[in-house]
């Protein structure tokens, strides 16, 4: 093998083990969880005006809604209108993937005790975390 020869094998082997190691890096995928996002609950006395004006419209029927205020995000979700009390809500998962947020909530159902008393609740919860400027998926 000549000196000519040598280089363009080292060049096609370097080639080579370039577009090897590039192809197989992980590439991450739209839905693909980057990272939990923190929260918090936030109860009925702390959320803002406009914001608890629009769930005391809605939260008769089940609603999912979003609101953005002071660089923060705050997620809603509503059960609708329930025959007794004693009902809470898990929130089960709060993550951003490349394209959006997801959130997961559960409808927990009263105790024994709780059933027999005719009381029409409407159970919602908002929860307030980082203001990411993605769209707000609810699972």
């Amino acid at each position: 093998m000549n000196e000519l020869e040598k280089r363009l094998f080292s060049i096609l082997l370097v080639c080579l083990l370039c577009v090897g190691v590039f192809a197989c890096g992980k590439k991450q995928a739209p839905m693909e969880k980057i990272k939990d996002l923190e929260f918090s609950v936030i109860a009925e006395d702390k959320l803002p005006e406009e914001l608890l004006a629009m769930i005391e419209e809605k939260k008769t029927s089940p609603f999912k809604m979003t609101f953005q205020d002071q660089g923060f995000l705050y997620i809603c979700v509503g059960y609708g209108e329930q025959e007794t009390a004693g009902y809470s809500i898990s929130v089960n998962e709060l993550y951003e993937t490349g394209n959006a947020v997801y959130i997961d909530t559960n409808l927990i159902g009263p105790s024994p005790e709780e059933k027999g008393k005719n009381t029409v609740t409407y159970p919602y919860v908002v929860i307030k975390t980082e203001n990411v400027e993605k769209p707000v998926v609810f699972d």
